[in-house]
């Protein structure tokens, strides 16, 4: 129009543009730009209003929003997921597949018998790291452990596993399990990967489930009454030789692992044990620990309280995979109540190798003895009735030590010279005694050891051959762990070696009597009070006969 031409060709200042008015009826593309030559200038063309800015502004967030989006779809873990799943999806559709169904019940219905093999193989499915892969998962908590938490594979769902080069998989159906194997992989995988199954939730059950205590009530029924078993003794807190407790802890393990080997030579899978010694030795808490470590249940039999067709209804209600504790052999063996020695030890070795006792398999026997194997029939005692026999013996100074590091936390003291001397001098304490002193003291190491020093010094060991014997747990092998005779040891010669796998000790033995009777004649011959008088305990007063004795 006139007028437009009149604005495109005038040269507006600031000033000018403020003061211009918009004319009535201005189409939008005339109010958004108006076209201005400066003075000596090309036309062109200003925004007013900044819409240009806005879609750049709009634009640089969209590509950001696409730059996103296309770094959230091709990252690698997002790519090798659906890299995964596309080659599982082409696999499954050209691979030929045997399906198994592992039902709940065996009839069928919630009436029948529960399969056995669904229960574990629901346990061993839970334990699949794939699980956690999954499209879908119930997790569970423990009612009696707090943050302990499970889980199950969801219905419809299913987890991979693999076993021999071959992949299978597990499907939950609701009432049933379905495991899928490849056609080619199914006779060479299916039995083998099912034993696996059964093994493996076997284990699992078996570190899970609660021990138990069982003791035999007198009455007909029940025959026993139980209770949970929680002691905490352990193989490894137990104060005892190392060496003999590397022996015993691979002698458990080779039983446990030993069926087969068992089965072939035509022996019942049983183990027996024989733990003898004075009192307050730890004879019942290294019982209790072997119980832990196995992870059976106890069964403690008293002998006085049931008769022969008794014994072997007991024996007959106790369960697989457990330990059978008979305490105080010698002194139920000693007859009493109407009954001669011979009777009882008749009943015993019923009791030990009679049929009933081959009526179940993966049981461990323990017997315990306060005194020595003197006064026991020897067919009680003779291998395959009783295959280890382990002595247990007052506390020698490495003794203490062991226990000093589980009660006190010590590994060296000041006061340990002292308490040397106490033990080299002849001075014997228990196991039990030496806890006892040390948990009365826990708070105070020191307070602890002088208490030791004291109870050294009071207490007057007996000189004899069996006493002067270093007191370490040991055992000689001559086909299963056991301990040899004092007497038969000292009444042989010295150069021998006790004739046992163990006769190295001998002049061990000897250095430490020699060095205990040095300690006690130079204290004497400097003044000083000795710990222990060797002696006045042997019942030789005079100096003559320890010079001899020297």
């Amino acid at each position: 129009t006139p007028r437009q031409s009149t604005i495109r060709s005038l040269s507006l200042s600031p000033t000018l543009l403020a003061h211009t008015h918009e004319p009535t009826g201005a189409t939008e593309s005339n109010r958004a730009t108006v076209r201005a030559t400066p003075r000596g200038g090309r036309a062109g063309a200003m925004p007013l209003d900044g819409g240009g800015g806005g879609a750049a502004v709009m634009f640089l967030a969209y590509a950001a929003l696409a730059v996103a989006a296309l770094r959230a779809v091709l990252s690698y873990k997002s790519a090798a997921h659906a890299a995964r799943r596309l080659w599982r999806w082409a696999d499954e559709w050209a691979q030929a597949y045997q399906y198994y169904e592992v039902p709940r019940f065996v009839a069928g219905g919630n009436d029948g018998a529960e399969n056995p093999l669904f229960r574990k193989a629901a346990a061993y499915v839970a334990s699949l790291p794939s699980l956690e892969d999954a499209d879908a998962a119930c997790v569970l908590s423990s009612a009696s452990k707090s943050n302990d938490f499970s889980l199950q594979l969801g219905p419809g769902h299913t987890a991979h596993d693999a076993f021999l080069g071959a992949r299978l998989a597990w499907t939950n159906g609701g009432e049933c399990l379905v495991l899928r194997v490849r056609r080619h992989d199914r006779t060479r995988v299916l039995r083998p990967y099912l034993q696996h199954v059964e093994s493996v939730a076997d284990e699992m059950e078996l570190r899970r489930r609660e021990l138990r205590f069982y003791a035999n009530t007198g009455a007909v029924a029940p025959r026993w009454a139980s209770a949970p078993f929680t002691h905490p003794a352990t193989l490894d807190t137990v104060a005892m030789d190392p060496e003999l407790k590397t022996r015993v802890r691979s002698d458990l393990e080779s039983f446990v692992k030993g069926r087969a080997y068992y089965h072939r030579l035509g022996r019942v899978w049983r183990r027996s044990y024989l733990l003898y010694g004075p009192p307050g030795t730890g004879k019942s808490t290294f019982a209790a620990a072997m119980a832990r470590f196995l992870g059976y249940d106890v069964y403690d039999i008293d002998l006085s309280r049931a008769g022969t067709d008794d014994l072997r209804a007991l024996l007959l209600d106790t369960a697989p995979r457990s330990l059978i504790l008979v305490e105080d052999l010698d002194r139920y063996l000693r007859g009493g109540d109407g009954e001669t020695s011979a009777a009882r030890a008749a009943r015993v070795l019923g009791f030990m190798d009679g049929l009933s006792s081959c009526c179940g398999e993966e049981r461990v026997m323990v017997f315990t003895m306060s005194g020595g194997k003197e006064g026991v029939d020897p067919a009680v005692l003779r291998p395959g009735r009783l295959d280890v026999h382990i002595h247990f013996t007052m506390c020698d100074f490495d003794g203490f030590k062991a226990l000093a590091s589980n009660y006190l936390g010590l590994k060296d003291h000041k006061l340990y010279p002292q308490v040397e001397e106490g033990f080299h001098a002849g001075a014997r304490l228990s196991p039990a005694e030496l806890g006892e002193i040390m948990l009365a003291n826990r708070g105070s190491p020191s307070r602890a050891l002088r208490t030791v020093i004291s109870a050294l010094q009071h207490v007057v060991a007996p000189r004899t051959s069996s006493a002067a014997r270093p007191p370490r747990l040991t055992s000689r092998t001559s086909g299963h762990l056991d301990e040899s005779n004092p007497a038969a040891e000292e009444s042989q010669s010295p150069g021998a070696g006790g004739g046992g796998g163990f006769g190295k000790d001998a002049p061990m033995r000897e250095f430490k009597k020699l060095y205990g009777l040095i300690k006690i004649r130079s204290r004497k011959e400097g003044g000083v009070v000795p710990v222990d008088d060797t002696a006045s305990a042997n019942g030789r007063g005079s100096d003559a006969s320890t010079e001899k004795d020297r």
